[in-house]
């Protein structure tokens, strides 16, 4: 089982577009996935098409109440082998409290959760104990980003929290790597800030990006992944293309 958190303290960086559209085009291709929603504004939640009411069991219980078993948070999608641990938009960030390993001892003491081939976190954008959870709960992280200047000292900032989370209470944390999203490396900013950040973090830690595609925000309007509602469409093929190479060097960690 791999855990991956998907993560920038930036809003609107693409970080439920990443985890709803990873999440889909790997239980597409067989992989049993798990994508919890720590997000309280639910955009992960409403991606992948599911109906969230209050009452609705959702993964904030496991905050408030950690006697609650995580695989009662857990409902089935519309689409095969893909589940979704939703979010209560009525979460209160400080009901969290000050423990940083809730979300990592729920999903160690669930027998359930271990036939799960990948879970995928979506974050809040902001530092605070959600965020450190999932860092805590992870194997790896993956940063998606908008090309602009303004970006670059953000990741820098996200990536000391990440460097101080794996180097105290999660030594197996990686830093997968960085996503740009909505990229057009023909408009000269987007090709200098990626370049920047390929210097700065390591050429490999660069991954493939997704192209600017109206059909992106049009999946989130009728609450489905790419895969299902546009798969001819451009940002459908980057995800493609990230997912196998995302698979891929999973392959070579693993041999």
């Amino acid at each position: 089982m791999i855990t991956i958190t998907i993560t920038n303290r930036k809003g609107g960086t693409g970080k439920s577009t990443v985890a709803v559209n990873l999440s889909a085009e790997f239980s597409a291709r067989g992989k049993k996935v798990l994508l919890i929603d720590l997000d309280t504004q639910g955009h992960s939640t409403v991606g992948v098409g599911f109906e969230y009411r209050k009452g609705n069991s959702n993964i904030h219980s496991i905050f408030s109440d950690q006697s609650v078993a995580i695989e009662n948070l857990i409902h089935s999608t519309k689409w095969n082998n893909l589940f979704i641990a939703p979010a209560d938009t009525m979460f209160e960030h400080s009901r969290a409290g000050e423990k940083r390993d809730i979300l990592r001892q729920a999903l160690k003491d669930s027998d359930f959760i271990k036939a799960f081939d990948f879970i995928i976190i979506d974050t809040a954008p902001s530092l605070d104990n959600l965020l450190i959870n999932a860092l805590v709960a992870s194997d790896y992280v993956l940063i998606p980003f908008l090309p602009h200047f303004l970006s670059i000292e953000g990741i820098k900032s996200l990536a000391r929290i990440f460097f101080k989370v794996a180097s105290t209470e999660n030594p197996s944390l990686r830093l997968f790597g960085l996503i740009p999203i909505m990229v057009n490396l023909r408009i000269h900013q987007h090709g200098k800030v990626t370049a920047s950040l390929s210097t700065g973090f390591g050429k490999e830690k660069m991954l493939p990006g997704i192209r600017n595609d109206i059909k992106i925000v049009e999946t989130f309007e009728n609450k489905m992944p790419l895969i299902y509602y546009a798969p001819t469409s451009r940002a459908s093929a980057d995800f493609k293309i990230l997912a196998d190479e995302l698979l891929k060097r999973i392959s070579l960690v693993k041999r």
